[in-house]
């Protein structure tokens, strides 16, 4: 079993990445001048879900850089929810991209994809390629969707702390829960809390009623990789590997891993990845 965490940030380092009326917090890995990567955390998320691949993947070469969404932990963002609609979060991923120098590979996790193919979208120059890694074509299903529909006017009533509280007892009561361990456990809070009510609200309902937009995706014509956990609960694996088909995407199954793979199983994560770059670096010097 992994002994890594969303706390595993190894060598990377904290920035502020400033943009025109934004500003975004980020953890940075890897050389310079490497090529560079992208990472867009998921709904209830951070940059730290990406901390256990962050120095492999700079290890290999690349310059890494994950950032919190607007509203998100440490980055401020507006008391609007409609501003977290992934059309609206689309262009703010441009401008990151766009400041790291273009040619960017870009990676959105779970809600993060659906921001990642909302910023190909808007503008499709600064990237290179695109990973949808445990994400989907539209809203999500199943019993995640149901959580947040429960979930929702708690937030309206009794705030983010009440709802915390409500999530972290169901999913204890889930079987097979196993505990993080106490700095975790603390972190996960902390970072659930730190969160914009708005962002809470926006992006859950966000999650409810994303159109599908895979045709879209796939007319733009960046090269895509869709990859999930073998056992991902949010959007299911089938569903998933129909989206590949779709996009006419490279597809991968990242074993030992469910919805988290950069924290479950993070050699694998990266092991997918760097086969995915390392593809497209192979074609792009072929073409030189």
């Amino acid at each position: 079993m992994s002994t890594t965490s969303e706390r595993t940030l190894g060598r990377a380092e904290h920035l502020t990445i400033e943009l025109p009326g934004q500003r975004l917090a980020a953890v940075v890995s890897g050389p310079a001048a490497g090529p560079a990567v992208l990472l867009v955390p998921g709904f209830t998320g951070s940059k730290e879900d990406f901390g256990p691949v962050l120095d492999p993947l700079g290890d290999a070469g690349y310059r890494v850089t994950a950032i919190d969404l607007p509203g998100q932990f440490e980055s401020p963002g507006p008391d609007d929810p409609a501003a977290y609609a992934p059309a609206r979060l689309g262009p703010v991923v441009c401008a990151v991209a766009t400041r790291l120098g273009g040619s960017v590979h870009l990676l959105g996790h779970s809600f993060g994809g659906l921001v990642a193919r909302a910023a190909v979208l808007a503008d499709r120059t600064p990237f290179a390629s695109l990973v949808l890694l445990g994400s989907g074509p539209a809203d999500l299903g199943g019993g995640r969707r149901e959580r947040i529909e429960r979930l929702r006017p708690l937030l309206a009533t009794h705030g983010p702390a009440q709802l915390y509280a409500t999530v972290l007892a169901a999913e204890r009561g889930v079987p097979g829960y196993t505990a993080p361990d106490p700095e975790t456990a603390a972190f996960l809070e902390r970072r659930f809390l730190a969160g914009a009510p708005a962002m809470l609200a926006g992006m859950g309902d966000a999650l409810r009623t994303e159109p599908d937009r895979v045709a879209e995706l796939a007319a733009a014509g960046l090269r895509t990789l869709v990859a999930h956990g073998v056992r991902d609960d949010a959007w299911a694996p089938a569903v998933q590997q129909e989206m590949a088909a779709r996009l006419g995407a490279a597809h991968a199954v990242i074993p030992d891993a469910a919805h988290s793979p950069a924290v479950e199983n993070p050699a694998g994560t990266t092991e997918v990845l760097l086969g995915f770059w390392s593809g497209f670096r192979r074609d792009f010097e072929g073409a030189v």
